[in-house]
């Protein structure tokens, strides 16, 4: 590949944003911030109520440690302002509109200007240079294209560097692996466990995933383990890299894990100013300790946004390739995905660490809590790997439930279910499901 795991990234394949001093960011970050909190209090009538409210006004920002004394945004206030409230310019300059999927209630729209659109692929484009990707190289992205907003960001920016793009979009696996057989590419972007199901389905057609032309896993929309990393690398022999984004921020490209350290997504702060905060009380935490992530963007015309509680959990770290650029470590959960099984803190990736290292256990799972008595409960449903007898069906089963116990302190129950049988989004697993009964 381009660009050997180890080696520094050379210079000229920096964009000058990259290569700047510590105190010229940081310069520029807080020229940009203030412009950001007067773009938002000035053209938002959400922003202007709650600065307001909060005691607060865009020129008591003279610093970058001033934006703690600003208000957060929330998911339920973009929901609040449906459709188009929290919008900073004139509906007819916005270029293109995104949604979540709004299947807990409303969605979250967010819109974009020409210029934001430029400026995010951009930064998608930053972000594949940085993963090993190259002018000229073939990027297949399996993300769902449409509302959400992984497939179009990854298809901007791959276009941007100056890539060849194959827009598969997500589902047809046996289509994904023909594909991938027939038109070579070097890099491919989607979320890592569908990465596991294509994997599972070259196996199953007695195509040996070693034998493509991947050379780089670009992976993002879920959080995942350093153990799924390993077991992507090792049975297709590609570098897997992180990528994050969100939305409400911008997308993909926020912050991107650079291939010659694989040790942590730099965040592209020329562009977001990020923070760790308590997720219990809101207050700052320094870098280094684990917390709540929050975004304040920097340059988006369309949607600013305001240190957005992202309900990510991460610590802020120093940059290493990009020194000046800080890194946030692999998300390890959402504070809003906490379980609290019996006054024991639970998070989905403490499970997905013990179903990898489970003999015939996929790395798809889903948690199921369900209420027994006055008790909560927690069923792990985990696929069977495709070689898997019946019989090695049932001892993993025990030996997840036994490892739980042992490592997480918690008593399940678990059930191995068929290849392919939970439920997916966009090519993700829906990982929680609560169908707890409401307490009187």
């Amino acid at each position: 590949m381009s660009t050997a795991t180890g080696d520094a990234p050379a210079a000229e394949l920096l964009d000058p944003a990259e290569r700047m001093s510590l105190d010229e960011l940081r310069a520029l970050q807080l020229q940009r911030l203030q412009w950001t909190l007067r773009h938002a209090y000035t053209r938002v009538p959400h922003y202007r109520a709650a600065f307001d409210a909060h005691g607060v006004h865009p020129d008591d920002c003279r610093e970058l440690a001033d934006i703690a004394k600003f208000p957060t945004t929330t998911k339920a206030d973009l929901r609040e302002s449906y459709p188009f409230g929290m919008f900073a310019v004139p509906r007819e300059q916005i270029a293109r509109i995104h949604a979540s999927s709004g299947t807990t209630g409303r969605p979250t729209v967010v819109g974009y200007t020409a210029g934001d659109v430029d400026n995010w692929a951009t930064l998608v484009a930053r972000s594949i240079r940085a993963a090993g990707g190259r002018p000229g190289h073939r990027v297949h992205v399996a993300y769902g294209y449409g509302l959400f907003t992984g497939g179009l960001g990854a298809h901007y920016g791959a276009e941007k560097l100056g890539a060849t793009v194959i827009p598969m979009s997500g589902g047809m696996t046996p289509r994904q692996v023909q594909l991938i057989v027939d038109f070579q590419p070097e890099i491919i972007m989607l979320t890592p466990s569908y990465m596991l199901t294509l994997i599972d389905e070259f196996e199953r057609r007695g195509v040996d995933p070693r034998s493509t032309a991947l050379q780089v896993g670009i992976f993002g929309a879920e959080p995942w383990s350093e153990r799924m990393r390993t077991e992507i690398e090792e049975r297709t022999g590609i570098h897997a890299v992180d990528i994050y984004g969100l939305s409400e921020v911008m997308g993909p490209g926020v912050s991107q894990e650079c291939v010659e350290t694989k040790d942590g997504l730099h965040v592209w702060e020329d562009h977001f100013l990020p923070e760790v905060v308590d997720p219990l009380d809101g207050t700052s935490l320094p870098d280094g300790e684990e917390g709540e992530l929050l975004f304040t963007s920097l340059t988006k015309e369309g949607l600013p946004i305001i240190r957005y509680r992202t309900r990510d959990l991460t610590t802020l770290l120093p940059g290493t390739a990009r020194p000046q650029m800080r890194r946030m470590a692999r998300v390890t959960g959402r504070s809003d995905d906490l379980i609290i099984l019996r006054g024991v803190n639970v998070f989905p990736t403490q499970i997905e660490e013990i179903v990898l290292r489970t003999p015939g256990c996929a790395p798809h799972f889903q948690l199921v809590l369900t209420t027994e008595g006055r008790m909560d409960a927690l069923a792990v449903r985990v696929e069977a790997r495709p070689d898997a007898p019946a019989e090695r069906r049932e001892r993993a089963a025990a030996d997840l439930v036994r490892a739980v116990k042992e490592a997480v302190g918690v008593t399940v129950t678990c059930e191995i279910v068929d290849p392919e049988t939970l439920e997916r989004s966009v090519g993700k697993l829906q990982r929680l499901r609560d169908l707890r009964e409401p307490r009187a």
